[in-house]
């Protein structure tokens, strides 16, 4: 438990760091930051708690950290046992389990919190050194729960929470795409040069290319010449072909255009990468090795294999996307992650500052220490910039996600090794039905606007 402990500490001392450049991050850190919003900064505490949770986790995993604590005199000895239980695949499932209660915790908490006077905002906006002893609380306690059926049952938590984290991460690159797109389509009408056009169109052509390379590489890695095996990659990546093709040809449609006039082919080429890197990272899981080039071959990073080190890294960056995305007109605005209703508080000029530590709201501490010039202003008085109850859910189903990917979506034993990958149906039909899920979410909001003409998409 020590190593727990240990490995806690050392996220203690950065969730405190991220408590004073976190909600003052714009204030306390340079003087030379502009101004930031309490819901940002706020969020952008939120996910570093987040990336406190997997850090640790990827230390269990570490290989070799066994034999490490077996050198640390007197440490093992006598608690051979509990030296077992905080390293591999089943430490990430306490872990996780211990982030997890955090987010979905605070979830409940601040279900229908409407603004900044709200006391449970107070909570959510401040307390940072009581949610910090809280959150390493939980996790060291999960390491208290008996083994007993745990694994079996959290892991089947874990699989639906994941799987319900794949569509939120679609709907959060589509709207990625699209800030994207119509940032530099402004630019170039703004201008009048061709260089944005160029780019827009490079970037297209290139993810194009990613994703038609990685589906050649697919059929050459996944399937063999023989007409008799391989049945069901073939098809997964066949149809998962069809269906990108057809979600690219709808996203210029003209229909489509004449109703979603931002819509285009730059979105659908990042859809299109993220359903190759989804097919990708199903087929790894196929039990069948003569179907699969990765059964023995798997690369390893620090105990983790590819999959996991591009999942847990796209995970995070769409999780800091969510926390500093503002606009209620996106993908972000219509999850509920940003309401920003109009009301004078979220309006930037008529922003409510907090002076001074004196007269902060619970311990809130948004200004810059030692200064007279505030940095961090409260953005929510009249009205929440985003429901912070379905910000923790999101992060609820990320600390999940973590966990499944981390141990590459399987129940880990007690003779879990760091080297061993599972392979398993169920984790590639649950990678496969979620593509086909976010391309059907993608495909829906460009024809919802042709097929409703009279309803209001914007």
């Amino acid at each position: 438990m020590g190593a727990v402990l240990g490995a806690c500490s050392a996220a203690c001392c950065a969730a405190n760091l991220a408590c004073c450049c976190g909600s003052a991050a714009c204030g306390l850190c340079c003087k030379s930051c502009p101004t930031c919003r309490n819901s940002t900064s706020t969020r952008i505490v939120y996910s570093l708690f987040l990336l406190f949770g997997l850090i640790a986790s990827c230390i269990t995993l570490i290989p070799g950290i066994r034999e490490k604590l077996n050198s640390i005199p007197h440490f093992c000895e006598k608690t051979g046992s509990t030296c077992d239980n905080i390293v591999g695949y089943l430490a990430v499932y306490r872990i996780g389990l211990g982030m997890a209660a955090f987010f979905l915790l605070f979830c409940i908490i601040m279900y229908g919190v409407s603004n900044s006077k709200d006391c449970r905002a107070g909570l959510h906006n401040g307390f940072w050194g009581i949610k910090i002893l809280l959150f390493i609380g939980l996790i060291v306690g999960a390491f208290f729960i008996p083994n007993g059926q745990f694994s079996e049952v959290w892991m089947y938590v874990g699989l639906v929470g994941a799987f319900l984290f794949i569509i939120i991460q679609l709907i959060l690159l589509v709207d990625f795409a699209h800030s994207w797109n119509s940032s530099w389509v402004e630019k170039m009408e703004e201008s009048g040069s061709k260089i944005w056009a160029v780019l827009l169109l490079s970037f297209t052509f290139l993810m194009y290319g990613i994703s038609i390379a990685g589906t050649v590489c697919l059929y050459v890695y996944f399937t063999v010449s023989d007409v008799s095996s391989c049945h069901t990659n073939k098809f997964f990546i066949s149809f998962n072909l069809i269906l990108c093709v057809v979600a690219s040809v709808l996203a210029i449609h003209p229909k489509v255009q004449e109703q979603l006039p931002t819509s285009g082919l730059l979105q659908s080429s990042v859809v299109t990468l993220y359903t190759v890197f989804l097919t990708w990272s199903a087929l790894s899981y196929q039990p069948d090795k003569n179907c699969n080039y990765m059964y023995s071959s798997q690369i390893k990073v620090g105990g983790l294999d590819s999959q996991a080190v591009i999942g847990v890294i796209l995970m995070f960056l769409m999780v800091i996307y969510a926390s500093i995305r503002t606009s209620s007109n996106s993908q972000v605005g219509r999850l509920g992650m940003n309401k920003n209703r109009g009301s004078p508080a979220n309006l930037d000029t008529e922003q409510t500052v907090i002076d001074g530590p004196g007269e902060t709201r619970s311990d809130v501490g948004l200004v810059e220490q030692g200064g007279s010039d505030p940095k961090v202003y409260d953005d929510e008085e009249s009205g929440v910039a985003y429901s912070y109850s379905f910000y923790h859910f999101m992060l609820f189903l990320a600390s999940l996600y973590v966990m499944m990917t981390l141990t590459d979506w399987y129940k880990p034993g007690k003779s879990a090794s760091f080297d061993q990958l599972s392979y398993s149906e169920a984790a590639v039909w649950i990678k496969m039905v979620s593509s086909w899920l976010c391309l059907l979410v993608y495909t829906w909001t460009l024809i919802a606007p042709a097929l409703f003409p009279d309803r209001d998409f914007s």
